[in-house]
């Protein structure tokens, strides 16, 4: 699952310190990192099975892809440059790595939340106008945060109508079942078993905002730029992977059984949380999203949202500190501080059979 995100400033404050971002240079032995979440398990997969080795020999390299039992700590040792990539979704690729410095490319948006995320009140009948003057539980900061504040503008509300109690995303199921708690923002596995329970009502879940919250695969630039058979290696395992999942054969099952087990569910627990994340079936698919004209709207909330919360850094004087790219030339934010690119370049290649 993706754990919270709680640690971006200090995340931030060490990139801008480091400057191994600026010493890239044509290698070909690299290493990426996942940790446990739904839309990342084809990494494992991928992985124990060699279909990244295949690709990664195609091209002449060494790929390594290490699982991480930490999120955030994931996130940090990439922006400390310990991993060439790492799985991340887009408000902690903007607001940890970013926004410390580090230029990374979004290399495939492999999926979007889209009812994995949601808003649970105790109750029947609970409406989103009554989480005025409440209590919400949830992982602050993260992207429930995110979730709960796009929740709130549905209902003409503000973050200063209720009050935010931080709880980690290990204690928030059984939080749920005390008197004091009233409401929860969560994501799976945890938002299933709480919304489960008699007597609840979910208010508001991310299909709402559906690609809103994405979870990609990152890279450093300066290294893809320097070795883009780094870039056509993860591409084409992924969709490989990607495909195998949707081919409806004995062999699709028993790849979708390999995920469930490896993260810790079963098949039918694994196909729930599936059902809930619009995952990309083909390299058209995810070519249409990365680029869409909608993407850099949507991440124009994202840094808003993390502006407010002083995600973007001490220097950040407004939410268009950080620059970032999109397809077509598109440039929101500072055009001199570019520092996260959703650059479709090997989705394209992908989905034209180049690769």
């Amino acid at each position: 699952m993706r754990k919270p995100r709680l640690f971006a400033l200090a995340a931030a404050g060490l990139a801008a310190v480091l400057s191994f971002n600026t010493s890239a240079a044509q290698k070909n032995s690299f290493d990426v990192c996942w940790t446990i979440y739904a839309g990342w398990m084809p990494w494992e997969y991928g992985a124990a099975k060699g279909i990244v080795d295949k690709w990664a020999k195609k091209y002449g390299i060494e790929i390594k892809v290490t699982q991480l039992n930490d999120y955030v700590e994931s996130i940090n040792q990439y922006t400390a440059g310990q991993f060439d990539g790492c799985t991340m979704t887009n408000m902690d690729a903007l607001t940890i790595p970013a926004a410390g410095g580090v230029d990374s490319t979004a290399l495939i948006i492999g999926d979007f939340s889209n009812g994995n995320d949601g808003v649970v009140v105790k109750g029947e009948g609970k409406t989103l106008a009554d989480l005025k003057d409440m209590p919400i539980n949830l992982v602050e900061l993260s992207v429930s945060h995110y979730l709960l504040a796009r929740a709130l503008e549905r209902a003409d509300l503000s973050e200063k109508d209720v009050q935010v109690v931080n709880t980690s995303d290990a204690d928030i199921a059984a939080a749920f079942n005390t008197a004091e708690v009233q409401a929860v923002t969560t994501w799976n596995p945890m938002l299933a078993e709480i919304k489960a329970k008699p007597g609840t009502s979910l208010v508001f879940d991310s299909s709402k905002v559906p690609g809103e919250i994405m979870d990609m695969m990152v890279v450093n630039t300066r290294t893809l730029e320097d070795n883009p058979a780094l870039g056509k290696a993860l591409t084409g395992a992924w969709f490989e992977i990607v495909a195998l999942m949707h081919a409806g054969n004995a062999e699709s099952a028993a790849a979708l059984e390999h995920m469930a087990k490896a993260s810790g569910t079963d098949l039918a627990g694994y196909q729930a949380q599936l059902a809930a994340t619009r995952l990309f079936q083909s390299p058209a698919d995810a070519l249409s999203f990365v680029t869409s004209p909608k993407l850099p709207a949507t991440m124009d909330k994202v840094a808003n949202f993390s502006f407010r919360h002083g995600l973007l850094g001490e220097g950040a004087k407004d939410a268009s500190a950080v620059g970032m790219s999109f397809a077509k030339d598109v440039v929101t934010g500072d055009k001199g501080n570019v520092k996260l690119r959703f650059d479709p370049t090997y989705v394209q290649l992908a989905a034209d059979g180049k690769l």
